[in-house]
């Protein structure tokens, strides 16, 4: 009896889970879908990926012979190394270069103006390390905004022959940088494997970019690229002091980013009048 007038004089529901498998199930459900999260995604990218597929299996079929490894179908399975954060579900594991550390973060754009102003004209925010994807996406977002641009200057993270062909098609003209060999700088001093031979470029787009940047109009305007994007980054970082997202979730995150924009906009056309 002095059990029972006890848990009538509680507020907590007699009838509710011990708060310990509460938390399980809690745990279990945000796991639950994780996976199908994993397994959603893992069916996509095989959708993406299997045209070009069906395109080199027609081609290995049509050869005389077979020779060589047959095409592998686009598994529609996540690999069991796949993670996905159970905090922020729509960040993806990153890191900036082989020399730094992975993090769970996003990939922040921004498209900046080369012709003195320095304003940023148009973001954007993957979920992807990889700059190359979203290139043409990114640029073309401005035609129905403020309009598309006659040039764009990209660094080598984001050559892509299908991004190039994309941004032609509207009246574009892109000047990619086309990777180098790297040579070992010689203030770094951390031991590193045997040097590799560089690639060998052999896609024609890549070549005839390469012996474009050669010239000396292309490269003029090329190095523009450097002293316009890589200041509005700097600024952004070390004097407005935006490091890192307050928010969660790809679609906050991109409101995040695009008010920090404005906010770098606003100061830049503050300094530009000052002027």
């Amino acid at each position: 009896m002095d059990q029972a007038e006890h848990a009538d004089a509680t507020d907590r529901d007699p009838q509710a889970l011990p708060e310990e498998l509460a938390r399980r199930e809690t745990l279990k459900a945000k796991l639950d879908e994780a996976c199908a999260r994993l397994e959603a995604d893992a069916k996509a990218q095989a959708e993406t990926a299997r045209p070009a597929y069906e395109k080199k299996k027609a081609a290995y079929d049509a050869k005389t012979g077979r020779r060589g490894r047959a095409p592998k179908p686009p598994d529609d399975e996540p690999p069991p190394d796949r993670q996905i954060s159970l905090t922020d579900p729509d960040s993806r594991l990153m890191r900036r270069s082989d020399a730094h550390e992975f993090r769970q973060a996003y990939n922040a754009q921004a498209v900046v103006c080369a012709e003195g102003s320095q304003l940023i004209v148009t973001t954007d925010v993957v979920a992807t390390s990889a700059d190359a994807p979203s290139f043409a996406d990114t640029v073309l977002s401005m035609e129905d905004t403020i309009g598309l641009p006659k040039t764009v200057l990209a660094d080598t993270g984001y050559a892509s022959g299908q991004a190039v062909r994309k941004l032609r098609e509207k009246g574009i003209d892109p000047l990619v940088a086309i990777g180098r060999p790297c040579a070992r700088r010689p203030y770094d001093f951390r031991p590193r494997p045997a040097e590799r031979e560089p690639r060998r470029i052999t896609e024609p787009w890549r070549l005839a970019m390469k012996d474009r940047l050669e010239t000396t109009e292309a490269g003029d305007l090329y190095r523009r690229r450097k002293q316009t994007v890589e200041p509005v980054f700097g600024i952004i970082k070390s004097i407005m002091g935006f490091r890192k997202f307050s928010l969660r979730g790809l679609a906050k995150v991109t409101t995040e980013w695009t008010l920090v924009a404005l906010a770098y906009n606003c100061k830049r056309m503050a300094r530009l009048q000052a002027a």
